[in-house]
């Protein structure tokens, strides 16, 4: 069974991933420098972390607040909000960027109107974060929950118990106990709105394929995977030492 597994991640993960890497520098280092000199790819570097940046941080946000709400509270059509959550995992990226023109476009619900005030949203810095946000809302969510009904509301009854409000509750008791889940949280965001396809890296990608620039195509997968794979590393050597 070991070696299925191994054989299995071999072929879909490591062997595609390692390709990447030798194809990057395969012709040498100089290359790549001098493709992550190009001001498409530096103008991508910049939108990407602007977008993943404010994105993270509203999945975050959301993500614990949800997570409280959920686990720790009951009301109706609370079982529908649970189910709602998980429906951009079920959507297609393409329908939501169909839905968002629909309602933010020029001719949308809203669009002409922002327009005509000066804001735009559609191929601007907010559709890109919207689309973003709605394709990694949940996954933030997903981490925290589990945990937090693990583990109980008997600390936070206790803080309050003792005099401590809400925000001093959730400082001491909460975010400490789900800390790792929100890291872990946080990391599957940050991946999932890096994947996007807004005018960031992996559109540089596809658009240097098509253009046979396969140095620079090459050079942002790499850029790509390295953040992907740094973020999971970090987390996997600081999670054993805070457990010892």
């Amino acid at each position: 069974m070991r070696v299925v597994v191994i054989a299995y991640l071999s072929l879909l993960l490591v062997i595609p991933v390692s390709l990447i890497f030798w194809r990057t520098f395969s012709n040498g280092v100089a290359p790549v420098w001098h493709a992550l000199q190009d001001p498409a790819m530096t103008s991508a570097f910049r939108v990407t972390a602007i977008v993943t940046g404010i994105s993270v941080v509203i999945d975050t946000v959301f993500g614990v607040g949800i997570s409280l709400l959920l686990v720790r509270y009951r009301f109706p059509g609370r079982a529908f909000l649970d189910a709602v959550l998980d429906l951009p995992l079920a959507i297609s990226p393409v329908v939501v960027g169909l839905a968002l023109i629909l309602v933010y476009g020029r001719y949308g619900w809203f669009g002409g109107w922002l327009e005509s005030h000066g804001f735009q949203v559609i191929f601007a810095l907010p559709g890109m974060v919207l689309a973003t946000v709605f394709t990694s809302l949940p996954l933030v969510a997903r981490e925290v929950m589990p945990v937090l009904e693990e583990i109980g509301i008997e600390q936070e009854q206790a803080a309050r118990t003792l005099g401590a409000g809400s925000g001093q509750t959730f400082r001491r008791i909460t975010l400490p106990a789900i800390r790792w889940a929100l890291a872990y949280g946080v990391v599957l965001s940050m991946a999932r709105c890096l994947v996007n396809k807004t005018q960031t890296l992996p559109l540089v990608v596809d658009q240097s394929f098509q253009n046979y620039d396969v140095t620079t195509a090459y050079t942002a997968s790499f850029v790509l995977a390295a953040i992907a794979i740094a973020s999971l590393v970090v987390i996997s050597i600081l999670r054993p030492k805070e457990r010892a």
